[in-house]
C-alpha cells in the first residue's frame, strides 16, 4: 500500500508533463490529433513501467519498445485514415521512418497530423516515458525523473518556435504539474510507533535481561540529522537564489524576443532547372499540340462570371477564348502551373519556398476589391512531367496526393515528382477583381514590390525608349498596362514554330528584328515576357504566369492549350491578368509605323537682334506727327521712355528676384535639415540641372539609371543646320591651338556615388550621415555647374534666370 501510494502520483505526474509537452507542439498541428496520440504515448509507456517495475531492469526496454511498436503502427494507421491517404501501411510507415525528421521541419504551418509528421513526436514522447518512469520509481530518484518530459516539452517549445502563440498557461501547468509530483513524493516515511531504544540483548548463559533505555544517543543521532538536512537544505537554496540571479537576467532580455525557428536550418523541397523555369517548355508544347497532358474535370464551379484567373484586360469586352459571363461549369477556365517573379536580364524563375503540407493549406488573405468563389477539380496526370501540380489559383484544398506549397505564389509540386495515372483533387478560392474599379487603381511602390519591380541590368536602350513612348500619354497604372498589351497585340504575330528564348536579345529581336528574318513574331513566351519588362519600365509590378487554358473546364488539356501570360499587381484589385496575344483572324501593323525614337530637343542657335533699317517709302507724316507735343498732355516719346524705362526696371527686379530665390533654395536644398533630406534636396538640384539642360530624366528611372542618363548628357543634342566642321589639329596648326583649347568643354562628374547615397538614404534614412550630405552636396553641385559650363552663353543666362526650379512638382 505505502508503494502505491508513492508510484502512482509520481505516474500521474508523468503522464500529465509528457501530455502537455504534447499540447505545446500540438499548437502548431492542424487539429488535435496530434496532441490526442501524444497523451495516448504517454499513458501507454508510463502504464508498461509501472506494470515492470518489479521485472529485472534488462527486460522492461525491450517491453517497452514492443509496445511502443505497436502503439505507433496503430497511430499511424489511424493518422492515414484521417489524412485519406491512398498507399498501403507498409509504405506510408517505411517513408515515414525514412523522411520524419525532414518533413517534419519543413511542413506548412498548420501542420496536418500525417505518418511523415506524428511519427518522431510519438517515439519521443513513448521513449522519455519509458526513461521517466524507470529513474522515478525504479531508482527512486523522482526529481531526476521529471528531467526527461521537462527535455520533451522545451524541444517541443523549440520546434514551434515563432510559428504560434506563447504557451504561457501551458508552461504553468506544466511547472505545477511537476511541483505537485514533487510535493507528493517528497514526504518522509513515519517510522513504526514502538522502542525508542535499541532492542534487547540476550545473556549468553541465562534468559534474557532487559536493557534500560537510553534517550542520549537517539537524541544525538536525530539532532545531527537534522542539522545536516537544514544544512543541506541551506545549501540548495543558496545554489538556487544564485542560479536564479545568474540566469534571470538573460532570460529576462529574451522573454520579448523572438524565438528562433529550426526551419531555416533544413533545406525545404527544390525543383530542378525544368520547374524552376516552366517558361521555356512553351516552345516544347506549341510544337506538340496533340500531346495530352492531363485530364481535368470541373467537379463545382460556385461563381459568377467567366471562369478566370484575374480579369480580362478590357472590362468591356472578355479576354480571348473565354467567352462569356456565364456562370457554372462549362465556361472557359486559366489553370495555372507556375508563378515567375524574378527577372534577371536572363532567365525567368519561380524563386519560391516550397513546404510539405497536408491536405488544407493556409487560407489567402483576399483583397478587398474582388470576390470570391469556390473551384473544385479533379486532375489526372498523362504525360505532363516534372513537379509542379496543376491548379485553377488559388488551391486551399488538396486530396489524393503529398504534396509541397509555396504560400506566396499559390503553386504547388508533387515532391515525388508526377507520373502518370497520378490524381487528385484540388479545392481553389478563385478571386475576380471589380472590373469598375481598375481604371482608378493604383500600384504599390517600395520594397515590398521590389521583387516583381526589378529588371537585369543591360536593358536595351530600344525596350526603354518603348517604355517611355507607351507611358508618356497614359499617366494611370491601368493605362499603361492596357497600352502595353494593344501594342504587342496589334503590332506581332503568333507562332508556334518560333524559338525559345526570353532574354534581353531575344525581346529586342522580337520586338524590334525584321519580320523577313524571323522578328516580330514569337510563341505566348515572348509575348508575355515583353509585356512583364516593359510594364516594370513604366513602374507596374509585373509577374509572368504559366499554364493551361481549358475551353469549357473539362476534358483533356493538351499541348496546344499551354500558354503563358502576364500579371500587373493593383492596390485593392490585386493580381490581374492580361493577354497580350493578337486576336484571331487580325493582321498585325509593322512596328515601324508607331514606334518611332522620340526627336530630341534641338538647341536652338544663338539669335541676335536685327539691326534696324531704313524702309524706303516711309509715310514722313508719322516722325512729324511723333514729335509734335500733344496739347494739355506728356509728349509721346516721353511716356514711351517712361514705360519702357518702367518695363526694364521690373524684368531686373524679377530676375534679381529669381536669382536670390534659386539660391536661397540651394541653400536649403544642401544645408537645412536631416541628412537624408539634404541629400534628397542634392539629389533635386541635379535633376533641375537636366531638365534646364534640355534633358530631362523619364520620371520612372531609378536612382542608378538616372545617373547613367546624367553621364549621357555629356552629349549635346544635335543642332539643325550644316555640320560643324572638326576642330583643327593643333598639333599640325599651332596658332589654332589657343582657339580649340577654349572650345573644349569640361567632362562631366559621374553620380554613381551620389545615386548609392540617394538610395541609402531612402531605403536606409538612419545610416544617412553629416558627411554623407556634404558630400552628395558637393557631388550635385559639381555636376550642375559643370552641365552649366557646357551651355552656350545664352542657355547659361536662361539658366540662371529660369523660375522653373521654384515650381517644378516633385
Amino acid at each position: 500500500m505505502v508503494r502505491w501510494s508513492r508510484d502512482l502520483p509520481v505516474a500521474v505526474t508523468l503522464i500529465a508533463m509528457i501530455g502537455f509537452a504534447g499540447e505545446a507542439l500540438g499548437r502548431i498541428y492542424a487539429g488535435p490529433l496530434l496532441a490526442q496520440l501524444i497523451w495516448g504515448a504517454a499513458a501507454g509507456s508510463v502504464a508498461v513501467g509501472v506494470a515492470a517495475r518489479r521485472l529485472p531492469s534488462w527486460l522492461v526496454a525491450p517491453l517497452s519498445v514492443a509496445a511502443m511498436t505497436g502503439y505507433t503502427l496503430l497511430a499511424l494507421r489511424l493518422a492515414a485514415g484521417r489524412a485519406d491517404l491512398p498507399d498501403p501501411l507498409g509504405v506510408l510507415v517505411a517513408d515515414a521512418v525514412r523522411n520524419g525528421i525532414p518533413r517534419l521541419l519543413t511542413s506548412m504551418i498548420p501542420v496536418e497530423a500525417i505518418p511523415d509528421t506524428v511519427i518522431v513526436p510519438l517515439v519521443a514522447a513513448w521513449l522519455t516515458g519509458l526513461a521517466g518512469t524507470e529513474v522515478a520509481l525504479r531508482a527512486a530518484r523522482p526529481l531526476l525523473g521529471y528531467l526527461a518530459p521537462t527535455l520533451l516539452y522545451a524541444g517541443a517549445v523549440y520546434v514551434v518556435g515563432p510559428n504560434a502563440d506563447q504557451a504561457r498557461w501551458l508552461t504553468l501547468a506544466f511547472a505545477a504539474a511537476a511541483v505537485v509530483g514533487l510535493t507528493v513524493t517528497g514526504r518522509p516515511t513515519v517510522s513504526a510507533p514502538g522502542r525508542t531504544g535499541p532492542p534487547a540483548a540476550s545473556a549468553p548463559d541465562g534468559p534474557a535481561q532487559p536493557v534500560a533505555a537510553t534517550d542520549d544517543t537517539p537524541t544525538r543521532t536525530r539532532a545531527a540529522t537534522r542539522a545536516r538536512a537544514v544544512a543541506g537544505s541551506a545549501a540548495g537554496a543558496a545554489v538556487v537564489v544564485a542560479l536564479a540571479a545568474a540566469v534571470a537576467p538573460v532570460v529576462a532580455t529574451r522573454v520579448g524576443g523572438t524565438p528562433v525557428d529550426p526551419r531555416r536550418y533544413v533545406q525545404p523541397p527544390q525543383v530542378d532547372s525544368l520547374d524552376e523555369n516552366p517558361l521555356i517548355r512553351i516552345s516544347g508544347w506549341a510544337l506538340e499540340p496533340e500531346q495530352l497532358l492531363f485530364d481535368v474535370t470541373t467537379l463545382d464551379d460556385g461563381g459568377a462570371g467567366p471562369a478566370t484567373d484575374g480579369a480580362a484586360a478590357d472590362p468591356d469586352q472578355p479576354a480571348p477564348d473565354e467567352g462569356t459571363d456565364d456562370a457554372g461549369a462549362g465556361a472557359p477556365t486559366r489553370i495555372r502551373l507556375a508563378v515567375l517573379s524574378d527577372y534577371d536580364g536572363v532567365t525567368w524563375r519561380v524563386g519560391a519556398t516550397y513546404r510539405n503540407a497536408g491536405r488544407i493549406l493556409p487560407p489567402p488573405t483576399p483583397n478587398p476589391d474582388t470576390t470570391v468563389d469556390t473551384v473544385r477539380q479533379e486532375i489526372t496526370v498523362a504525360d505532363l512531367t516534372g513537379r509542379l501540380l496543376p491548379a485553377v489559383p488559388t488551391p486551399r484544398q488538396v486530396d489524393g496526393a503529398r504534396i509541397a506549397y509555396d504560400q506566396d505564389t499559390g503553386t504547388l509540386i508533387h515532391p515525388d515528382g508526377l507520373t502518370p495515372g497520378l490524381r487528385y483533387t484540388v479545392t481553389s478560392a478563385r478571386e475576380r477583381p471589380d472590373a469598375n474599379l481598375l481604371s482608378t487603381a493604383d500600384v504599390p511602390a517600395g520594397p515590398a514590390v521590389a521583387r516583381v519591380l526589378r529588371v537585369g541590368d543591360g536593358t536595351p536602350d530600344r525596350m526603354r525608349r518603348l517604355a517611355d513612348q507607351l507611358a508618356t500619354d497614359n499617366g494611370a497604372p491601368y493605362d499603361r498596362a492596357l497600352a502595353i498589351e494593344e501594342f504587342l497585340s496589334t503590332h506581332y504575330r503568333l507562332d508556334a514554330d518560333a524559338p525559345s528564348g526570353h532574354a534581353y536579345p531575344n525581346l529586342e529581336f522580337f520586338l524590334f528584328g525584321p519580320r523577313n528574318a524571323g522578328g516580330q513574331r514569337g510563341t505566348s513566351e515572348q509575348f508575355a515576357a515583353s509585356f512583364a519588362v516593359l510594364g516594370r519600365l513604366t513602374g507596374l509590378p509585373t509577374r509572368v504566369v504559366v499554364g493551361f487554358r481549358s475551353a469549357t473546364g473539362t476534358g483533356p488539356v493538351r499541348g496546344g492549350d499551354a500558354y503563358a501570360w502576364p500579371e500587373v499587381y493593383f492596390t485593392g484589385p490585386g493580381w490581374v491578368a492580361f493577354d497580350p496575344l493578337p486576336r484571331p483572324d487580325t493582321q498585325p501593323r509593322p512596328v515601324e509605323q508607331d514606334f518611332r525614337p522620340p526627336p530630341q530637343e534641338p538647341t536652338p542657335p544663338p539669335t541676335e537682334e536685327p539691326e534696324p533699317t531704313d524702309t524706303p517709302g516711309a509715310e514722313p507724316s508719322t516722325e512729324a506727327a511723333a514729335d509734335r507735343p500733344r496739347p494739355g498732355g506728356l509728349s509721346g516719346p516721353l511716356l514711351a521712355s517712361g514705360g519702357a524705362g518702367l518695363l526694364v526696371v521690373l524684368a531686373a527686379g524679377l530676375a534679381a528676384l529669381v536669382v536670390l530665390l534659386r539660391r536661397a533654395q540651394r541653400q536649403r536644398r544642401l544645408a537645412d535639415g536631416p541628412p537624408p533630406q539634404r541629400i534628397a534636396g542634392a539629389w533635386r538640384e541635379v535633376t533641375d540641372a537636366l531638365r534646364l539642360a534640355g534633358r530631362p530624366a523619364p520620371p520612372h528611372l531609378a536612382a542608378t539609371e538616372v545617373a547613367a542618363h546624367a553621364a549621357a548628357a555629356a552629349t549635346p543634342p544635335p543642332v539643325p543646320g550644316p555640320p560643324v566642321p572638326d576642330p583643327p589639329d593643333t598639333a599640325a596648326d599651332p596658332v589654332a591651338a589657343p582657339a580649340a583649347a577654349g572650345r573644349i568643354r569640361p567632362p562631366l562628374p559621374p553620380l554613381d556615388d551620389l545615386a548609392n547615397l540617394v538610395n541609402r538614404a531612402a531605403f536606409a534614412p538612419e545610416a544617412a550621415s553629416d558627411d554623407d550630405a556634404r558630400q552628395a552636396a558637393d557631388r550635385a553641385t559639381a555636376y550642375a555647374d559643370t552641365l552649366r559650363a557646357r551651355q552656350s552663353w545664352w542657355r547659361r543666362l536662361r539658366w540662371s534666370l529660369h523660375p522653373g526650379p521654384l515650381r517644378w512638382r516633385r
